[in-house]
């Protein structure tokens, strides 16, 4: 499962002899790949296990990072990775609502429910768009044009649009509308927008309507049976059947729930 951003790592290997023994290495070194290319090696020690190693990493960056090994006396290397969340990730529910829905009040559960929950608060935005809060840049190669769309919507307000080229325009907020359904943005005076632009604006939905939780529940609830359920699920037998084909998303996603999620139906792949 991911990590929290600041959370720390607890990185394990195994040094292996070339039969297949543990063995305690000669030298052994780590190296952590950030997602941004640069690199950092924490200190690695042999575990109470013998040929079992560990090195604690505090995380500083979300994204994927590369886990390498390599051990001398015997020769052995060892390559992994693994995922650090954005320091606040969007999900549509709760951690504490998540849980009681699904009636796993353990902490044990904590990290597998997350996951399946920020699986379905990707999924409903699939559908409607943003819901949870979050600010969104984005660079429009325009170039003198009556208005500009926004990619993500409901768009809530601007928060600045500046050139990205030296000495191009920039442009005073409160100067400019800004339709939140279609993301559509004007000069208020009727004036043309001259680019390229970067624009910094709030997406989403400050109050999540009934129909979106329910919608984001009853995916919850099927995505959590498909994995915890049954090893062999039976045709008609409950929500442990995954065979309701919607086009886009295959047979993850129950039809009830996109009935739920129509009346904020953006099309496909807004968000």
């Amino acid at each position: 499962m991911p990590y929290d951003l600041g959370a720390t790592a607890r990185l394990t290997a195994e040094c292996r002899s070339p039969g297949g023994t543990l063995t305690t290495a000669g030298t052994v070194t780590v190296t952590v790949t950030l997602p941004d290319g640069t690199t950092v090696s924490p200190a690695a020690a042999e575990s109470a296990t013998v040929g079992v190693y560990q090195a604690d990493y505090v995380t500083v960056a979300a994204g994927r990072h590369t886990v390498r090994w390599v051990f001398t006396s015997p020769a052995h290397a060892y390559t992994d990775s693994f995922d650090v969340r954005d320091e606040a990730p969007p999900t549509v529910l709760s951690l504490q609502d998540a849980k009681a829905l699904l009636k796993k009040q353990s902490p044990a559960d904590d990290a597998l429910v997350r996951f399946w929950l920020e699986a379905t608060t990707r999924a409903v935005e699939y559908f409607v768009g943003p819901v949870v809060v979050r600010t969104v840049t984005e660079d429009h190669q325009v170039g003198m044009v009556r208005s500009l769309a926004l990619r993500k919507t409901p768009a809530i307000a601007l928060v600045s649009v500046t050139p990205l080229l030296s000495g191009g325009p920039s442009y005073n907020t409160q100067d400019l509308h800004l339709d939140p359904v279609t993301g559509a943005v004007r000069r208020k005076d009727g004036g043309p927008l001259h680019g390229p632009l970067q624009v910094v604006y709030t997406a989403g939905r400050p109050v999540i309507t009934a129909n979106i939780l329910a919608g984001s529940q009853l995916i919850l609830q099927h995505l959590w049976r498909t994995v915890s359920g049954p090893g062999r699920p039976q045709r008609g037998t409950d929500d442990y059947d995954v065979s309701e084909p919607i086009p886009g998303l295959g047979y993850a996603i129950p039809n009830r729930a996109v009935q739920m999620l129509n009346p904020d139906d953006q099309g496909p792949g807004i968000a």
